[in-house]
């Protein structure tokens, strides 16, 4: 039982006084800060019988990974199933992106536009870059459309499901206004939706619409804040295409509404578990990429997602994080310190594109060797080939979520036993 003195502490005195004054709700970059389920629910089980499979495995861990060749003649094919998810040139200053594609290319991996256009810094740094479309199709131009490698249909996103993006007027300067085609002065508030979609019925279409102007050459991805995946993935699949990427409730924003940051959504550990749930009723697991992104961190989490049944991981704020980032939180007011989430010229000349992509590049090698370690002691050369059994719960939650069992017990918890084993 909480006190009435735990209950109504000083954090939660501060936040009604604050909302008391300014009369609206609060917008902040970033993600979730509530506790949540993670990965690190969740550990490997080594097995004493893996130690002879080891003698038979070569130093080098297969960690190649082929993104969208169910209809593609073109998937892409990264070094690592590690890439840098979508941040837009808006979201981040154009020094950030370029030192992303940078980063990503060192490693041979990909990395994405976000919303608002592509920058011909960005086409030019990366080895393979993906096209974002979003709902105000800002920026959208066909012939980008045709020099992207893939491309990202965006339909919802993890950080803010059910709500378009977010730029205020202090960040639209005269290039970023140009590249996105909108004006400057004021807030950009992207549509929460496709106003040529308005079902399953639409969205086939216009997936077959990009196939004709890519001509079959390039993946189509699907980006679906993590919701009712279970039944959302089986329309992904349904409807033709090569990849869909899921986004949990842990993903960062450069600018939402904090009530929504906090409190809409699933997280990345659920939502991977009930993709690979629906694709598996549909007997077309084969069939579709499953990138996971939100809240990864590190190469452990980006190897328990693979044990779970993702093809793939992308990581946005640990790729910030890697660099100059200080988590100040002030990703949407133009007042980043440290140049990455600023079009300020004074504050962006603090940021070092070369140096911090080597940082991107240096801590996506990292995570590539820390899937390798977890690899290799499961017993196996190739990290797609971990699995479910490799994994234990290390706690009833975890369990009831993905239904892996419990450490040492090996019982598997329902939903229903949570409470009762608490």
């Amino acid at each position: 039982m909480v006190s009435g003195s735990d209950y109504w502490n000083k954090a939660i005195i501060k936040d009604i006084r604050t909302k008391s004054d300014i009369g609206r709700y609060r917008v902040r970059g970033y993600g979730a800060f509530k506790r949540l389920p993670t990965f690190d629910d969740l550990t490997f089980a080594f097995e004493p019988g893996d130690l002879n499979k080891l003698g038979a495995i070569e130093d080098k861990v297969n960690l190649h990974t082929v993104l969208g060749a169910r209809y593609a003649a073109k998937p892409i094919e990264n070094d690592m199933p590690i890439s840098i998810s979508a941040m837009s040139y808006g979201a981040l200053s154009k020094s950030c992106k370029i030192s992303m594609a940078k980063g990503a290319a060192m490693v041979g991996t990909s990395t994405n536009t976000g919303e608002g256009g592509m920058l011909p810094e960005e086409r030019e740094f990366s080895k393979h870059l993906i096209y974002q479309i979003t709902p105000g199709r800002y920026g959208f131009s066909i012939h980008d459309l045709r020099r992207a490698d893939a491309v990202e249909f965006y339909i919802s996103q993890g950080a803010k499901p059910g709500l378009g993006g977010q730029l205020m007027a202090s960040k639209v300067t005269d290039e970023l206004a140009r590249i996105r085609q909108i004006p400057k002065g004021i807030d950009l508030r992207s549509p929460s939706r496709h106003p040529d979609i308005l079902g399953a019925d639409d969205l086939v279409i216009k997936i077959e619409e990009l196939r004709e102007a890519t001509d079959w050459q390039i993946p189509i991805s699907l980006k679906i804040g993590a919701g009712h995946m279970r039944h959302d993935i089986k329309i992904a699949v349904k409807d033709m295409v090569d990849m869909v990427a899921i986004d949990g409730l842990q993903g960062g924003t450069g600018a939402a509404p904090e009530v929504v940051l906090e409190n809409i959504g699933i997280p990345s550990l659920a939502a991977i578990v009930a993709a690979i749930a629906g694709v598996e009723e549909m007997g077309r697991r084969d069939d579709v990429t499953l990138m996971l992104m939100g809240g990864i961190k590190d190469g452990v989490d980006a190897a328990k997602a693979l044990a779970l049944g993702a093809d793939a991981v992308a990581i946005g704020t640990a790729a910030i994080l890697a660099g100059t980032c200080i988590a100040c939180v002030q990703c949407h007011s133009n007042k980043c310190p440290t140049g990455i989430t600023t079009h300020k010229e004074d504050l962006e000349g603090r940021y070092d594109v070369d140096r911090n992509a080597e940082w991107v590049a240096t801590f996506l090698r990292n995570m590539a060797m820390e899937l390798s370690a977890i690899t290799l002691a499961s017993g196996k050369d190739n990290c797609h080939d971990l699995n479910r059994d490799d994994l234990r719960a290390l706690t009833p939650e975890a369990s009831a979520i993905t239904g892996v069992p419990m450490l040492e017990s090996g019982v598997v918890y329902e939903p229903a036993d949570v409470g009762s084993a608490s």
